[in-house]
Parts: structure tokens; sequence; C-alpha cells
């Protein structure tokens, strides 16, 4: 049986990386491509060890424009690279174009899920966020955390409360024991809500432009 030079050198830097020779994993990958070095897995390896190992930004993300230079398409570093660039609202542009070529490429609940929290934290942009936390569910609609992302945008960014409470009812359906969500739910009937179930009217709604 003949061996696989690329899998024994990826292997190899992870148990490496795991025992805490995060130096050697590097080394070891780096070795590896200079005998291949249009391996994108092995490439985006070693960007994920520099990076989070090393906490070496700039290197890491020159690895992995190697990998996107190789294969424009390729969907683990364009997602590794919209993850870094994310921490920082400065990137915000950049970021956002990522996710939208993440989107063409290979569209997914998860994903929708993630470019909607993207959408919120970073980029403020409530009825975006909401749209595409819509898109999650309706491909995933029994998963809990994307009801539960949904809903805090909803009480807490876009004041819907009428949708706030049907996600909700949808959460405790999903998790009966969630003592949490039930509390938010009575907390929203008590303050937002008629004794009919409607929606109170705002006293000062007339103000609002």
């Amino acid at each position: 049986m003949s061996s696989d030079p690329a899998y024994e050198a990826m292997s190899k830097a992870k148990r490496q990386y795991d025992s805490g020779n995060i130096h050697g994993a590097v080394e070891t990958l780096e070795e590896y491509l200079k005998t291949d070095p249009h391996n994108c897995k092995a490439r985006l390896q070693l960007a994920q060890h520099i990076i989070y190992g090393l906490k070496d930004m700039q290197y890491g993300m020159m690895q992995l424009d190697i990998v996107l230079d190789l294969d424009p398409d390729y969907y683990d570093a364009l997602y590794a690279k919209a993850a870094v660039l994310s921490q920082n609202k400065k990137n915000n542009k950049e970021t956002n174009e990522i996710f939208l070529k993440l989107l063409e490429v290979q569209p997914s609940a998860d994903l929708y899920n993630t470019y909607a929290r993207f959408l919120r934290n970073q980029m403020v942009d409530f009825p975006k966020a909401g749209e595409y936390y819509e898109k999650a569910i309706a491909l995933a609609p029994n998963r809990y955390e994307y009801h539960q992302n949904y809903s805090a945008l909803l009480l807490n960014d876009l004041k819907d409360y009428q949708k706030a409470k049907e996600e909700l009812e949808i959460l405790m359906e999903l998790k009966p024991g969630d003592w949490k969500v039930k509390e938010n739910y009575d907390r929203l009937m008590r303050e937002k809500f008629d004794k009919d179930g409607n929606v109170k009217k705002s006293r000062f709604g007339f103000l609002r432009r």
C-alpha cells in the first residue's frame, strides 16, 4: 500500500499542533508545501495553525490568499478569511463581499445564520439580518439557535413584538424546559401585549416619524 505524503504531513502537523508544538506543526507543513505548493488543503491547514496557533494574522492571511489565488471558489478558505476579517469592523466591506461570494458558491442554513449574525453585530443592518435569519429557518426550521438568534434581533433591535412572540413560542415548543425562554415570553406578553393578546399601541406613537 503506497503512502500519501500529503495525508502524512497533515496528520503529523495536526498531532504536533494538538500536543502544543505549534512551531513544529507549521514547519512540517511548510516543508511539505515546498514539494507540493498547489495543495490547497495542506495550505489551508497551515494558515489555520499560523492564525490560531502562532497568532500571526499577516502570515496566515497570506497563506489563505495563496489558496484563493489557486482556487477563487475554495469554500473553506473563503470562510476562514471571512471569520478572521469579521473580527474587526474596519474590514466590514471586504468581509461582506466574501460572505456574498460564499453564498454564491455554497449557500446553506448555517451560512445564512452566520451572515445574519455578521449583518446584525458588525454591519448593524437589522432588517437585512432578519431576512437572512428567515432564510436559515426556512432551510432548517427545527434548529433552535436560529430561532433564538432571530428572536433576539426581533426583541432588541427590530422591536417587532408580534414576530418575536411567534419565535419565542417556537422556542418553547422545541425546548419546553427552557425557563429563560418562558421568562422572556411572559415578560413580553406582560409588557408589550394587552389582555386580548394584541400588541399594545404606543401612547406616543403619533410623535414617530
